[in-house]
């Protein structure tokens, strides 16, 4: 099993992090007592909260400590407890300083390079991690954390094409099929780390993601060299997943032919079932804000095309027709609900 920083994860499993509020404490914390890495994800985690317009950044970093000790009430001492964080957003270094606070294993940090993320985090026995989709981004976050910080990632996850939610890949490469495969950024990115490893004599695990679905693609993974994968939408129709049924309804309705690729406010692509909320925007070009909390750091709430932290709120309530429902490529194939120690059976199956 893989050993991050000398540290033993039970299983080589990393549940993606989902929001907002679709994975929070009791998803993580269900993955994590199975002996695999539950993730919280930071995004607007009050958001049910009376308080989250008025104190926005207050509520949501209180809440984040609160889900991040429910998951490891849960977990009860197997597995470990990460906190996925968006660089995009305005409140990612408080969310990163909230998360170490509160005991969080892990920090794993998307949507953007957190080449700072050493530096935010501080000395602190949270594992720091990037998701990156190319090698040149692995050998861009590794010189930077090296020269800054003298250190390495202590992980990363790689995040292929056919993730859900905001992708590291541009638009056009999406849909022209041009985008690298997962086998293809492996090697690239084994090739970064090899360097950073004999620097600082030690092993950076790699974890990859999206299109991750059976046990097979479980075992095939770790036969080409990752350490793991990280798996999310599967996670996402889960009894334990945070979500409203209603959100995990639309995702088990969805089929092949219903997911697309779409341009969000924070500035990148993302995948999602397609519903009323899109085909408005496509018949109309623009759903104005009615209310803007500034949580993303390149959004013009004048000229955004739509307020994302609205509509993935609407979606986690089951909101279909106000909702952004992101997905993983692979959403079509899911056909019902299962328990979270169900699922993680399944996809160990064939390593064990």
């Amino acid at each position: 099993m893989p050993l991050i920083q000398g540290r033993k994860l039970e299983l080589p499993l990393i549940q993606g992090g989902m929001g907002i509020g679709v994975s929070l404490g009791n998803l993580a914390g269900s993955v994590a007592a199975c002996g695999g890495m539950g993730v919280i994800s930071s995004a607007n985690t009050g958001y049910r909260e009376p308080d989250f317009r008025q104190n926005h950044l207050e509520c949501n970093m209180r809440t984040l400590q609160e889900e991040i000790r429910k998951a490891h009430r849960i977990a009860d001492g197997h597995g470990m407890v990460g906190v996925n964080i968006m660089v995009a957003t305005t409140q990612y270094a408080d969310s990163v300083r909230a998360a170490v606070d509160a005991g969080a294993d892990a920090v794993i940090c998307g949507a953007g390079l957190p080449l700072d993320l050493p530096g935010i985090a501080g000395e602190c026995d949270t594992l720091l991690a990037p998701i990156v989709s190319s090698g040149k981004a692995a050998s861009v976050i590794c010189r930077s954390w090296d020269r800054r910080f003298g250190r390495t990632p202590d992980f990363v996850v790689i995040e292929g094409f056919e993730a859900g939610g905001h992708l590291g890949f541009h638009k056009d490469e999406l849909l022209n099929g041009t985008a690298q495969t997962l086998p293809q950024i492996l090697p690239e990115v084994r090739e970064v780390l090899r360097t950073y490893e004999q620097k600082y004599q030690r092993e950076i695990p790699i974890f990859v993601a999206g299109g991750v679905y059976t046990a097979q693609d479980v075992a095939r993974f770790i036969n080409a060299g990752a350490a793991g994968v990280q798996i999310g939408t599967r996670f996402a129709v889960t009894y334990e997943c945070d979500a409203a049924q209603g959100y995990k309804d639309v995702l088990l309705a969805a089929r092949p032919e219903d997911v697309c690729v779409v341009q969000s406010p924070v500035g990148m692509p993302g995948r999602a079932v397609w519903s009323p909320l899109l085909q408005r925007l496509q018949d109309t070009g623009r759903i104005a804000p009615q209310h803007c909390s500034r949580c993303i750091k390149t959004c013009n709430p004048a000229e955004t095309p739509y307020c994302i932290t609205r509509a993935l709120i609407e979606a986690v309530k089951g909101n279909w027709e106000e909702g952004l429902f992101f997905c993983g490529n692979n959403v079509g194939r899911i056909d019902r609900m299962m328990h979270v120690d169900e699922l993680v059976a399944e996809l160990m199956s064939e390593i064990r």
